[in-house]
C-alpha cells in the first residue's frame, strides 16, 4: 500500500525534472531567500571552510625551496606544485596530473555524489560561508530578508544595501588579487598594487575583470552558476546511479506525509511536511523529490530535518547520506563495480605519475644541428654547427659544462655564458669538431653531456654529418 502511495506522489511531482526551482513558468528569475542553517553538518562545513581559506590564502604566499608553493602561470607556461617547478617540457606529468584530478572528482561523484560542490567548491564556500552570512547579518535570514527587500525605500534600507554591496566588492577585490597571485605570481601582483595602473595596464585590467566577475557571481548569479554555467554541475547528472551515495530523503520511512497535530497520533510517516528542508536549501529545491540536478549535497536540509525529528521525538536521519538502492532495500551502502573500476584506474594513474616525477631530471636538454648548414672541413677536422636548448627544472642555479660522450671530439662554444638560473631556459650555439679518421659513416650518432660539479644532469642525442673516411 505504501509503495503505491509513494509511486503516486512521484508521478504527481515529476514536473520538477522539467523545470528549475529558480525560474518561473514565464522564464523570470525566482530570487531565493534560504534560511540560515545550523547543526552538526554545518559546523563541519565551517571547519572545512577554515581549512580551505587557510590553504587558498597561503598558497601563493608560502614559499617552498624559494618558490611560490602554488603557481598556475598559463601565460608564461610555468607551474609550481608544492614548490616544485613544472615547465612545458613536463607536459606529460602535468597532463596526467590533470587527468588524475578529474578522475578523482568523477570517482567521488560516482560514490558520494556532489560532495565537491557542497563542501570544497570555491563558489559554494565563498557564497554560503562568506557572502551569504554577510547578507544575513545586514538584511536578515530567510523570510526576514524577503520582507526587507519588499519593503519601501528608506534611508535604513539604502544604508544596509550600500554597506552590503561595498563589503561584497571588498571581498571580491581580495579574492581577485589572490587569484592573480596564483596566475602571475605574488611578486607581479604586489607590483600591480604598488605602482600606477598605467605602468601595469594589463594587470590592472585583469584585477578589475576578476573583481567584476566575482562580484557578479556572488551578488547576482549565485545558484545559477551551479545549475546553468558550471560544466561539472551538468556532468554529474550522468555519473550518479542507484548506488551513488548522496543527500537523500528516506521516503520509505517518511511517506505518507502528515501534518503534526497536537494531542493526536500521527496517521502517516515520519515526515510532518514542515518544509524546513526547502526553506534552508540554497538551491531552492525540495529534497523529498529525490536526486536532482540542482542539489549540491550541502547537507543544510539534513541539519534542518534532524533538528525537527529531535523536537518531535523521532529518530534522526529522515534526510541523510544514502543511495537510492540502500533506501529501497534498507541495506548498508556498498561500493559499486563502476566505483571500483574508477578506483583501479585512479590508482594506476597515480603510480604512473609518481614514477614520472621520481625519474624527472633536473635539466632537460635538446640539441639540433643548425638547419641548412652542411659540415665544414678544416684540415684534418670536420665541424658541425649545433643549437642547444637547456631547461632548468630544479630549484638550484647551475654553471653548466658540456662535453661529448664516448666519441672523440671537441666542443667550441659560440657564447660562453653557461649560467643557468632555476626555472629558466638557456639557448647556446656551438661547434663540434671531430677528426676525419674518426668518421666511419655519413651520419654518426652523437651524445652530448650536460653536467655541473662532475654530476651529469642531462644527455642529448643528435647526429654528426661528415664524409666517410676512405
Amino acid at each position: 500500500m505504501i509503495e503505491e502511495h509513494i509511486e503516486n506522489i512521484y508521478l504527481e511531482s515529476e514536473s520538477y525534472r522539467d523545470e528549475l526551482s529558480t525560474v518561473d513558468k514565464a522564464g523570470k528569475r525566482i530570487w531565493l531567500y534560504p534560511k540560515k542553517p545550523k547543526g552538526k553538518f554545518y559546523n563541519k562545513r565551517i571547519l572545512t571552510t577554515i581549512i580551505f581559506l587557510v590553504v587558498f590564502i597561503l598558497g601563493p604566499i608560502v614559499k617552498i625551496n624559494g618558490n611560490q608553493a602554488f603557481l598556475f602561470n598559463v601565460l608564461e607556461r610555468k607551474f609550481n606544485f608544492f614548490g616544485q617547478i613544472f615547465l612545458p617540457q613536463d607536459f606529460v606529468i602535468l597532463g596526467i596530473g590533470m587527468i588524475i584530478f578529474f578522475v578523482f572528482i568523477i570517482l567521488f561523484t560516482v560514490i558520494y555524489g556532489r560532495v565537491w560542490c557542497g563542501w570544497l567548491c570555491p563558489q559554494t564556500v565563498f557564497m554560503e560561508m562568506i557572502f551569504r552570512p554577510i547578507e544575513n547579518w545586514l538584511e536578515g535570514s530567510g523570510s526576514a530578508q524577503k520582507k526587507f527587500n519588499e519593503a519601501p525605500f528608506s534611508l535604513n534600507k539604502f544604508s544596509r544595501k550600500f554597506t552590503k554591496h561595498l563589503i561584497f566588492i571588498g571581498f571580491s577585490l581580495i579574492i581577485s588579487h589572490l587569484t592573480m597571485a596564483y596566475l602571475i605570481g605574488l611578486e607581479n601582483t604586489l607590483k600591480i598594487i604598488r605602482t600606477s595602473p598605467l605602468e601595469n595596464l594589463n594587470g590592472f585590467i585583469g584585477i578589475l575583470a576578476f573583481t567584476g566577475i566575482f562580484y557578479l557571481v556572488f551578488a547576482k548569479l549565485r545558484e545559477q552558476v551551479c545549475t546553468s554555467i558550471c560544466p561539472y554541475g551538468r556532468l554529474q547528472g550522468v555519473l550518479v546511479n542507484k548506488n551513488t551515495s548522496a543527500v537523500m530523503y528516506d521516503y520509505v520511512r517518511g511517506e505518507p506525509k502528515a501534518k503534526l497535530k497536537k494531542d493526536a497520533p500521527s496517521s502517516g510517516g515520519d515526515c510532518i511536511d514542515c518544509l524546513l528542508c526547502v526553506q534552508v536549501c540554497p538551491m531552492g529545491i525540495d529534497i523529498r523529490n529525490g536526486i536532482q540536478l540542482e542539489c549540491t549535497n550541502c547537507t543544510a536540509c539534513i541539519d534542518a530535518c534532524d533538528d525537527v525529528m529531535q523536537k518531535i521525538s523521532k529518530p534522526k536521519g529522515l534526510i541523510k547520506y544514502a543511495s537510492p538502492e540502500s533506501i529501497e532495500t534498507k541495506q548498508a551502502f556498498s561500493l559499486s563495480k563502476r566505483a571500483l573500476a574508477y578506483s583501479g584506474v585512479l590508482l594506476i594513474l597515480i603510480i604512473i605519475e609518481g614514477l614520472l616525477i621520481f625519474n624527472r631530471g633536473k635539466l632537460e636538454a635538446t640539441v639540433l644541428r643548425v638547419p641548412g648548414q652542411l659540415y665544414q672541413e678544416n684540415g684534418r677536422l670536420i665541424s658541425n654547427l649545433y643549437n642547444a636548448q637547456i631547461v632548468n627544472k630544479s630549484n638550484s642555479d647551475f654553471l653548466i659544462k658540456i662535453k661529448i660522450s664516448k666519441n672523440k671530439g671537441n666542443i667550441r662554444l659560440i657564447n660562453s655564458n653557461l649560467n643557468l638560473k632555476k626555472g629558466s631556459k638557456l639557448e647556446i650555439v656551438f661547434f663540434v669538431d671531430i677528426e676525419k679518421q674518426e668518421i666511419k659513416q655519413t651520419k654518426t650518432p652523437l651524445i652530448i653531456e650536460f653536467s655541473t660539479d662532475g654530476e651529469i644532469l642531462s644527455k642529448a642525442k643528435t647526429n654528426f654529418m661528415g664524409p666517410i673516411n676512405q
